[in-house]
């Protein structure tokens, strides 16, 4: 059967797979990704999507350094707060993401056939669909505030600063979707320039505003960064500071796809709904969307367990009448979630070389398949495995050699300067697994395999994560460490179910 030529595609067509466009001739035929080596290609999408997440990380690491600098007597429950809150920004990318995944991959299949119009309407959809979702998805966050506060098992303190942080975040929902969303679309066609440029504007306002707001005084060693203004709205100001951020980067994302891109511009017509394009990016979405969220839900009862040894051990220490120095507060539990969250900041900065190099291998794969060039789609991929596990490999080497001095950088509280050294060597050790499991993961989904990942997903997180982090932290009572064994070592057998989906080769088949 002859597929249809590329100018025979409509928005409710879906571009096949197993038989590309014969003008394809197995070359990528449009977006910046056209004409280029498979090392420049990588180069291209994988170096400013690394300077974009590490401007992201900064976002999150910013606001966990202003919360372990404020004042000495609310340190403690202001990270805890924010901690358990901060989990409110992952909840807004799972909510997002299934939307800029399913764009990204449409994107990207017209971008290898020369289908420039099929891409431009999936982007006009995904956007418009991604503020609609975004006011929805605040509303649900502003009303669970409280509960996901209670499930932290936080002081009475630091439940009033999560509610405050994820309620400000709850507002953002909108913006945070325009930003998210675009971006993956601009990925999806290979151009990542831009989204790092607006990343940086997003990391100066919000460093800038939160850092007026909040009143933290900023110890440089022997140096102190005296905060000159008078707000001092502590935790509400590092979040009223993220939002202006993300609201900034919103309309730059706004103004960027208007002007366009490559191949690629966002038109007011396409911004109407569609209903037969719309389902074409949900379809692809939904999957991710439900992985997600099987993942923040998991992550969630892992608060829940490390609340339940942080109350356990407090009601003991109480009841024994312990003295409660460094070491009494860290066996008691005091600031286990903040010590949890610090550790989650410096682990993310270890994804970031693997999601870049991630969304390389996803948009290669994507692309060659529109050209009809299994082959390389399957070289993109590994090459960008062997790139991502070497380096994230070389940063877990470095948890494990410095991570009193990372903990050192975000608070000097004893206590978590006690607890996250060991969670990172931990962290640490497992990172290669890690690489290969997330850029595989990443592979599959930029080429439209959702359901595929957010199965394995589901059975590795909740077959086998979840059961072996509550047995090592909870029952065997090794607390926050067992809980990180339990967590790290899933990652390795995660990463050899999604091996084995690439290997066998399913994804090259789905039609989109």
């Amino acid at each position: 059967m002859e597929s249809p030529s590329p100018k025979d595609n409509t928005a409710s067509d879906p571009i096949e797979l197993s038989e590309p466009p014969a003008a394809a001739a197995g070359e990528i035929q449009s977006g910046r990704l056209a004409g280029k080596s498979l090392a420049a290609a990588i180069s291209i999408v994988a170096f400013p999507v690394l300077l974009q997440q590490l401007m992201a990380a900064f976002v999150g690491l910013a606001d966990k350094i202003f919360a372990g600098h404020l004042r000495s007597e609310i340190v403690i429950p202001a990270l805890d707060g924010v901690g358990v809150g901060s989990y409110v920004g992952w909840l807004i990318g799972i909510a997002m993401s299934g939307l800029g995944i399913g764009g990204q991959a449409i994107i990207a299949r017209s971008m290898g056939a020369g289908d420039v119009d099929v891409g431009e309407k999936a982007l006009g959809q995904a956007i418009s669909m991604s503020v609609v979702w975004g006011v929805f998805c605040g509303i649900v966050m502003w009303l669970l505030a409280d509960e996901l506060a209670s499930i932290g098992e936080l002081s009475s303190q630091a439940t009033i600063f999560c509610i405050q942080y994820v309620r400000v975040f709850a507002v953002s929902m909108p913006f945070f979707g325009i930003v998210m969303v675009g971006a993956m679309c601009m990925h999806g066609a290979g151009e990542t320039v831009r989204p790092f440029l607006i990343s940086v504007g997003i990391n100066i306002v919000n460093v800038s505003v939160s850092w007026i707001l909040c009143g933290a005084d900023i110890d440089f060693g022997d140096s102190i960064l005296v905060n000159p203004f008078s707000f001092d709205l502590d935790v509400l100001g590092i979040a009223l500071g993220s939002v202006f951020g993300i609201a900034v980067g919103a309309v730059l994302t706004l103004l960027i796809l208007f002007r366009g891109i490559r191949d690629l511009k966002l038109r007011p017509g396409s911004l109407l709904p569609s209903a037969s394009m719309a389902w074409r990016v949900v379809r692809i979405g939904i999957p991710n969307f439900l992985e997600g969220m099987a993942m923040w839900t998991a992550n969630i009862f892992v608060l829940g367990f490390i609340g339940t040894i942080a109350g356990k051990a407090m009601k003991s220490a109480a009841m024994a009448e312990e003295g409660r120095g460094s070491t009494d507060l860290a066996v008691a539990g005091e600031g286990l979630q903040g010590a949890h969250i610090i550790a989650v900041q410096w682990e993310s900065f270890s994804f970031l070389p693997g999601f870049a190099i991630g969304i390389a291998a996803g948009a290669l794969a994507g692309q060659y398949l529109g050209a009809g060039n299994l082959a390389m789609a399957k070289k993109a991929v590994w090459v960008c495995v062997s790139l991502g596990m070497a380096l994230m490999g070389l940063i877990g080497i470095g948890f494990i050699i410095w991570g009193e001095t990372l903990t050192s950088i975000i608070s000097q509280n004893t206590v978590h300067l006690e607890v996250v050294p060991t969670l990172l060597v931990i962290c640490g050790a497992t990172q290669i697994f890690f690489a290969a499991s997330m850029i595989i993961r990443q592979a599959l989904r930029g080429t439209g395999d959702t359901v595929w990942v957010f199965i394995i997903t589901v059975v590795s997180s909740y077959g086998i994560r979840l059961p072996l982090a509550w047995f090592l932290g909870v029952y065997l009572e090794w607390g926050l460490p067992g809980i990180w064994i339990g967590l790290c070592g899933e990652l390795g057998v995660r990463a050899v179910f999604f091996t084995m989906r690439f290997v066998q080769g399913g994804w090259a088949k789905r039609a989109i």
